[in-house]
């Protein structure tokens, strides 16, 4: 999870971005920090994934293959 500061610095610098723009640093620096926090997210939503089980309504286990292999690898 990414930290509380950056979290704020993110929100900071996208304020000051609608109301008077941003130099070349904070825009790079907006970069940065969005890209490591989708990264955050997607390894985190990729893992909740994982943990899913899909089931039909007469209780049939029909998660989809690529899923079952996938939580096979992590296992081991």
């Amino acid at each position: 999870m990414l930290s509380k500061d950056k979290l704020n610095r993110i929100s900071e610098l996208s304020k000051k971005s609608k109301n008077e723009g941003l130099s070349k640093s904070e825009k790079e620096e907006q970069r940065e920090l969005r890209e490591e926090y989708l990264q955050e997210f997607r390894g985190a939503f990729k893992n909740h994934l994982k943990s899913i089980k899909v089931v039909d309504p007469e209780g049939t286990d029909v998660t989809p293959e690529k899923l079952k292999e996938e939580k096979r690898r992590n296992e081991h």
